[in-house]
């Protein structure tokens, strides 16, 4: 008679009459042996043997499970091992790297340092005609920029310091009457402008350069002094069409101006670019012709 029986389940199922010598222990590990063997080869097997070998071959399969769990055990300790010991190299790692940050932190604020600034010299205002109010305010709000000043009595005491004669004096002697004469830059430049800037400057600036000629200038003093006209123009200033139109048409008659005419031009500047290379290449030519000397003949065959 089996001592299995194969089901629907593939369960082993005891069969006590001719194994009631087996355990209980013994019939589960029957149970794990037909799971991994197969139900046919284990009972196959069983048949074929004695009761001593039955004990002996359940034993050792029993002793072959319990040496297989050690090992697994063994490896999970070492992994383990292996494990915490790679987290306390990180952890050292991450700890050093944190100290490292701190320390850089620290000495970075120790050692700060102000952005670096450029200082930019600009000509003084002297508050006479013949120096351009408009002009030296760019100059003034460039260096501010380069020298990064952002304190609102720094920038009052800046400006003050680039004036000359008339405008040092009058400067001066309204902080003499009123030390908060300047609350601020724009109040300064507000009040320099309402002093010295003529009277109706602007539509003054505007004629002239409606009716200016290049005349006996060459071409880059005629455009440096139109440049000025248009920077003294600022609350309706000319637009860049009407600009080229009055620089072009200003231009002396000859090969420059011939020149323009010949483009579609749509900035003062870029007129201004190409007719200062024109201009340029012009003089070059002239001055390549007349160094250029004819040999000299001998009539006696000597000199």
């Amino acid at each position: 008679m089996n001592m299995l029986e194969d089901e629907d389940d593939q369960s082993f199922h005891a069969t006590c009459d001719g194994y009631s010598h087996l355990s209980d222990v013994e019939w589960d590990a029957v149970e794990r042996m037909g799971s991994t063997m197969g139900i046919h080869a284990v009972s196959v097997m069983l048949e074929s043997l004695n009761r001593d070998a039955q004990h002996a071959t359940i034993a050792k399969f029993i002793q072959n499970e319990l040496d297989a769990e050690r090992e697994k055990v063994a490896l999970l300790h070492q992994q383990g091992s292996q494990q915490a010991e790679l987290l306390r190299g990180q952890g050292a790692q991450q700890f050093g790297l944190l100290r490292q940050q701190q320390q850089a932190a620290a000495g970075g604020s120790m050692h700060s340092r102000r952005p670096e600034t450029l200082k930019i010299d600009i000509s003084k205002y002297r508050g006479v005609e013949e120096d351009s109010l408009m002009r030296w305010f760019v100059e003034l709000d460039d260096a501010i920029r380069a020298r990064r000043i952002d304190d609102g009595e720094m920038l009052v005491a800046f400006a003050q310091s680039n004036l000359a004669r008339r405008a040092k004096t009058w400067a001066l002697g309204l902080k003499l009457h009123d030390p908060y004469a300047f609350g601020s830059l724009e109040v300064f430049k507000s009040r320099l402008r309402q002093t010295f800037e003529p009277p109706r400057a602007e539509f003054r600036a505007r004629t002239e350069l409606l009716k200016l000629k290049q005349g006996k200038r060459d071409v880059h003093a005629y455009a440096q002094h139109i440049r000025h006209l248009t920077s003294c123009i600022s609350s309706n200033p000319v637009d860049e069409h009407t600009l080229v139109s009055v620089f072009m048409q200003g231009l002396e008659d000859g090969p420059v101006k011939t020149h323009l005419f010949r483009l579609e031009l749509d900035s003062l500047e870029q007129a201004i670019s190409i007719a200062e290379q024109e201009d340029f290449s012009l003089r070059q030519a002239r001055a390549s012709s007349t160094s250029y000397r004819q040999p000299r003949r001998y009539d006696n065959g000597g000199p």
